[in-house]
């Protein structure tokens, strides 16, 4: 995933050996006996096989991010239909200030100018307080998976084998690999296991793929603000 989603994520990449995963600042599991059990395997783990995982889409695709996206963006709903309501009306300001500007005499059309200027000021900030918003929440549905799926993913590198797990979150040349083939992606495992462990039942299928929440992003007045459509970065 690039900008066109929020960086939730921890700044550190994932290009980490298990033991250093093990002893890195990733928060415990909810179950200690879990994490406790987990440490001691990874910081004695000798593999050396070499694996990918793209975490921030291992986060969207497990049941419990899918379940609590969805519910965030439909959370979200009443705040766009409101910003729609405000972007319509300096529309229709600004159409008739195009349509009887001419007509209006200098104080009428200066009134009208400051009006429209004002709402478009109010819009703005209305805007972005939701965008804020909106990132807030999704950054605590995110952090919350990630707590949980960073021992897991701990153990799972160390019962495979594996020495090192690389993020491929963010293409290259802002990520840190330049191109990794799908034998070694984990990604699709992760999320199994995760699953598995979290007890959250699949989402009832539907036409077309739920996207996470986001937050409206400002547009000029000509266009009504909306929730972009984030997209997530395919493991290379």
């Amino acid at each position: 995933m690039t900008s066109k989603f929020a960086r939730f994520l921890m700044p550190t990449v994932f290009a980490l050996s298990v033991a250093a995963l093990a002893q890195s600042g990733l928060p415990a599991a909810p179950s200690a006996a879990a994490s406790n059990a987990a440490a001691p395997v990874a910081a004695n783990a000798t593999g050396t096989r070499v694996g990918t995982v793209n975490v921030e889409q291992a986060i969207f695709a497990t049941n419990e991010g899918q379940r609590d996206f969805e519910a965030l963006s439909k959370k979200l709903e009443p705040k766009q239909t409101e910003l729609k309501s405000q972007n319509d009306e300096v529309e229709s300001l600004k159409k008739q200030l195009n349509t009887q500007g001419e007509k209006l005499n200098d104080d009428s059309r200066g009134t009208l100018v400051k009006q429209i200027e004002q709402k478009q000021k109010s819009l703005e900030r209305s805007v972005q307080d939701a965008r804020d918003d909106a990132q807030n929440q999704q950054n605590e549905i995110a952090q919350r998976i990630l707590q949980k799926m960073g021992p897991m993913l701990v153990k799972y590198a160390a019962d495979n084998g594996f020495g090192v797990i690389i993020d491929t979150s963010q293409p290259w040349p802002n990520g840190p690999v330049l191109w990794a083939g799908p034998a070694v992606d984990i990604t699709r495992s992760v999320v199994d296991l995760y699953n598995a462990q979290s007890g959250v039942p699949a989402p009832a299928a539907k036409p077309a793929a739920t996207r996470p929440a986001t937050a409206p992003t400002a547009k000029p007045a000509s266009a009504a603000p909306a929730a972009p459509k984030p997209q997530s970065t395919q493991p290379k």
